[in-house]
């Protein structure tokens, strides 16, 4: 084999020469230019001469800035895909030197005290069960670690916890009140007794009594105690038992946004909502919130109910010491309740002075004043609250029914609660109306017993402008929820007169079936004797039986030729059957409804419609008759005037007067009732004035009526037979309503201040 020997010589710095083992003697071979390159088979040699003792070599390392960047053609062989990893590869490496690279002299520092603390198990140097117990430093770091981590964790939990949007309906739920006319309290009805009371309302003596017995702290602590939530914890998680513990913020984000469950889940929760509630809302803001949402026994929900139910008056009216007895009620009204036995109240006289006591040591309470309440202040032996009395139950379900209708509440939105209502119905009238029924109901007991069973006694009393003042509805609303006074199940009979009257003058009638109608008047004059045929301008009227139908008067007496006006006032009855028939049958019953009776009510559309088919209730029959009084102007009756809800006013649809008939038709409509009750009562019509009314009666006497008009305000009184245990079909009288049907205008006149 060819050699190509190089020598390597001395540099002229005297340094020791390395030659590149691709020259030869004849020159630079492979790297130089125009060198020739050594051929395959060749191998080159490089010769170092022996240094001299006293020379050195020294190689020289580039650092990493002057190495050459890698290019094509030193790049590893291999694929796209290979090439390209290891460019991922490198990226990583410097990305991560970039990240850690700032840590790495505090990981320096910090790296033997973690390996003093990396447990070594069994421990050297020691003996027994003490190798194997960690050493202080590894306890001091594992606390600390412990704390910093439950520090994170609950700093995590309080971002991440949220007031709740929709809060707990039922904690917000109110009782609705009702009022009389006088706007004296009438009657309280809901699910639950609660009236929310602004802040203001509530004296400080109460508000101290309430604080003094569960939260004294509640203005400086930041909405949570921990002291007491360890203690509940402990309570519920160790022995299975609940326990106190939170504050007037927690425990009102019980009430309002959880559940009563006593679970460690919702304790937590509810310390990071009352957290967060104590940094959004002000102090004053959620002790109100507590004051109207919180449970004291009896049914009552919020210290205004509560003041109500134990001491029969408004908060505002309560003392210190009451108030300290409300106050030991919220530790647990089934305890603490001193009505309930003797034991519940030993124990609310105790903490009844222990909490007045409370009240001097936190300065809220003088000695002095504190030495005036050593009597304990009993509480009323029931609650007063749902006394609504037998006949009031009536007069709000009517209210009720009005209410959500003409200021559009829904059932779901009354029934929340917090309206006061204040309602039409007059105490005074109410009474001797609700006096008068009740004494007939007991004669007829003793006169006529079987017939007495299924009596029943309709009344209303409604003002010339709709207000409806009084109604009698039935013995007793809890076992009969069926209102007497708004039903529509017996026929008007002659009661309903009045209205073919007013249809008549006011369209005329018509003898022909073409043409202009033919006025008629009060003088206008008809046949009044019995069994007179009923014609059409046609001829005579026949049934679908194929009879001629024909009118009766009340035990067939006949009175020849007679005036509408004195028909009227006699209560004649065939005049006013030919009347309606000339008249229109739709436009008495237009006439009617228009009046205010019930377009559902009307019965058909046969000669039998003018005598009293139809079956109006006592509050329609008694509105009818006042758009007579009104002068031809008709307003639908209504029960309430005005709605607030937690005293914010209510929009309210009051209904507004609408033309039924002509003020000409009213009067004398008017006029011919009061002659037909100075006809059937000279004497009570003696000398008084503005009084009109009259009688009605059926021809199978199933319903006897009295209606009638006095100061303005029309009542309407039927008496009638039903088995409700049977059907809705009338029975006969049977002498309920007293000989000649006077048991209805005794009551009438009682109901009016006329008898």
């Amino acid at each position: 084999m060819l050699s190509s020997p190089a020598r390597a010589r001395p540099s002229a710095e005297g340094d020791a020469g390395v030659t590149d083992a691709s020259q030869g003697e004849d020159g630079p071979v492979g790297g130089g230019r125009g060198g020739r390159p050594p051929a395959a088979d060749e191998t080159l040699h490089l010769r170092v001469d022996a240094l001299r003792a006293d020379e050195t070599m020294q190689l020289r390392v580039p650092t990493p800035s002057e190495r050459p960047s890698p290019s094509k053609e030193s790049a590893p062989a291999g694929g796209r895909a290979e090439r390209r990893r290891g460019s991922r590869a490198a990226a990583r490496e410097r990305s991560g030197s970039r990240l850690l690279g700032p840590l790495a002299p505090y990981a320096r520092r910090i790296a033997p005290y973690a390996r003093r603390l990396k447990p070594v198990y069994p421990r050297p140097g020691r003996t027994g069960w003490r190798r194997w117990m960690p050493s202080w430093r590894q306890w001091t770091g594992a606390v600390l670690t412990s704390f910093g981590l439950l520090g994170a964790f609950l700093v995590t939990a309080y971002a991440m916890t949220d007031i709740p949007r929709d809060i707990n309906a039922y904690a917000t739920q109110q009782d609705n009140v009702y009022f009389w006319s006088d706007g004296t309290p009438m009657a309280r009805t809901g699910w639950v007794q609660r009236q929310a009371m602004p802040l203001e309302d509530i004296p400080q003596d109460v508000r101290w009594a309430v604080l003094a017995a569960e939260n004294e702290s509640f203005y400086s602590d930041p909405g949570i105690s921990l002291k007491g939530i360890s203690r509940a914890l402990f309570r519920t998680v160790g022995e299975g038992d609940t326990e106190g513990g939170s504050t007037i913020t927690q425990q009102y984000v019980k009430n309002v946004y959880l559940t009563q469950n006593q679970t460690v889940s919702r304790k937590f929760t509810e310390a990071m909502i009352a957290l967060k509630l104590d940094n959004k809302m002000s102090k004053d803001d959620i002790l109100e919130g507590y004051l109207n949402t919180s449970w004291f026994g009896r049914g009552t929900y919020g210290i205004q109910r509560a003041a109500q139910a134990y001491y029969g008056k408004d908060v505002d009216k309560l003392n210190v010491s009451e108030a300290a007895m409300l106050a030991s009620l919220l530790k647990g009204a089934g305890l603490y309740d001193p009505t309930l036995g003797k034991a519940n109240h030993a124990r609310a006289v105790e903490r009844w002075s222990w909490i007045l006591d409370r009240m001097v040591k936190i300065g809220k309470l003088s000695k002095q004043e504190r030495a005036e309440y050593t009597t304990f202040p009993e509480p009323l032996k029931t609650n007063p609250l749902y006394d609504t009395g037998e006949q009031s139950d009536y007069l709000v379900e009517l209210a009720s029914q009005y209410a959500k209708k003409a200021a559009h509440l829904t059932d779901k939105q009354f029934d929340l609660g917090g309206y006061q209502i204040y309602t039409t119905f007059d105490r005074k009238r109410e009474k001797a109306l609700t006096d008068a029924v009740t004494k007939a109901r007991e004669k007829a007991r003793d006169d006529t017993p079987k017939a007495a069973e299924d009596g029943h006694y309709g009344a209303a009393s409604v003002a010339a402008d709709g207000r409806i003042l009084a109604v009698y509805g039935g013995p007793d609303h809890r076992k009969q929820g069926y209102n007497e006074s708004n039903a529509t199940t017996v026929p008007a009979g002659t009661a309903f007169l009045p209205f073919v009257y007013a249809a008549g003058l006011e369209h005329g009638v018509h003898k022909a079936r073409s043409g202009p109608a033919t006025p008629v008047g009060p003088d206008s004059v008809y046949d009044g004797d019995d069994g007179v045929p009923v014609t059409t301008p046609e001829g005579p009227y026949w049934d679908r039986s194929g009879k001629k139908v024909a009118a009766h008067n009340d035990g067939g007496k006949s009175y020849g030729k007679i005036t509408l006006r004195e028909a009227l006032a006699k209560s004649v009855n065939t005049p006013f059957m030919q009347l309606g028939m000339d008249t229109g049958l739709d436009k008495v019953r237009d006439t009617a409804v228009a009046s205010g009776l019930l377009r559902s009510s009307m019965g058909p559309q046969v000669p039998g419609l003018s005598l009293g088919t139809s079956t109006p209730s006592a509050i329609r029959m008694a509105n009818g008759y006042a758009t007579f009084a009104a002068g031809g102007d008709h307003t639908e009756p209504y029960s309430v005037v005005r709605i607030t809800r937690n005293g914010a006013p209510v929009a309210l649809n009051t209904p507004r007067p609408k033309r039924a008939v002509g003020a000409r038709v009213a009067g004398q409509v008017t006029e011919a009732l009061t002659d037909s009750y100075r006809t059937a009562h000279p004497d009570a019509a003696a000398g008084r004035s503005g009084v009109s009314g009259k009688a009605g009666g059926t021809d199978k006497d199933t319903a006897a009526w009295y209606v009638g008009t006095a100061d303005s305000v029309s009542t309407a009184i039927v008496v009638y037979r039903i088995d409700l245990a049977k059907s809705l079909e009338p029975l006969p009288l049977e002498g309920l309503a007293g000989p000649a049907h006077s048991v209805p205008y005794a009551l009438w006149s009682a109901a009016t201040g006329l008898g």
